[in-house]
């Protein structure tokens, strides 16, 4: 099973500094059909105007994952960390037990990042925070983690659940396959580009919940570039 979930039927608030588009129930956006797709709980698609940000507030019991599309956003915490995460790079933020932090766009443009929450396998446990880069080229024509809690991912940035986000980039009619395990979900995102997916064309910025579908096959119609959620 594959629901689209168009881009102009997402959620979302434009707060002049900060235009937001929420996959799943979010703040002000709420919808009892759109709370969560098994772990994943947050997909916001943030556009943040310049010399703004989030101020310091506090989370706990979440694995963050900021996936930055363009600009960068600069990260600050209560245990001390401080790092500036730009386009193709990944941040993750493991909020355990309790942390406060800050993002924020020092830039001279706009930026635009994935904002993605997954619920931890546990409660508690000491706060971190990550951040690493991902090169386009190491992800042409296939996906790689680039955050993860399962096995045999060990290059990509830690979190505590038993699945990963994965990104790809993929030329107009490449085709590549995924093998979805028994039990788990996808949630699809094309950053950029339009694929088709099962058979499901899916455009850019749609979300695509996926089920019950052992392989993935998806076909580029476009250059893309692609961002997936693989939990339970």
């Amino acid at each position: 099973m594959i629901d689209l979930r168009p881009f102009d039927t997402l959620g979302g608030a434009d707060h002049g500094w900060l235009n937001a588009r929420h996959h799943f129930s979010f703040s002000g956006y709420q919808d009892p059909a759109r709370m969560n797709w098994g772990a994943l709980r947050v997909w916001n698609d943030d556009a943040i105007q310049p010399n703004t940000g989030f101020p310091p507030h506090p989370h706990q019991d979440m694995e963050i994952i900021t996936y930055v599309l363009e600009g960068a956003i600069s990260h600050q915490d209560s245990l001390g960390n401080q790092g500036r995460t730009e386009a193709g790079d990944v941040q993750v933020m493991s909020a355990g037990s309790g942390i406060r932090h800050a993002e924020y766009n020092l830039e001279p443009g706009v930026t635009r990042l994935f904002q993605i929450w997954i619920l931890p396998a546990r409660a508690g446990g000491a706060p971190s925070w990550g951040a690493r880069p991902f090169p386009k080229d190491d992800r042409a024509g296939r996906f790689v983690p680039l955050a993860s809690g399962l096995p045999g991912d060990e290059e990509a940035l830690p979190i505590r659940t038993p699945g990963r986000v994965l990104g790809a980039t993929v030329r107009s009619g490449e085709t590549l396959d995924y093998d979805l395990g028994p039990g788990r979900r996808a949630y699809l995102v094309p950053a950029r580009g339009a694929v088709e997916v099962n058979g499901v064309r899916v455009g850019a910025r749609d979300g695509a919940a996926i089920t019950d579908e052992p392989r993935l096959r998806i076909t580029a119609l476009d250059d893309a570039e692609l961002v997936m959620v693989d939990t339970v």
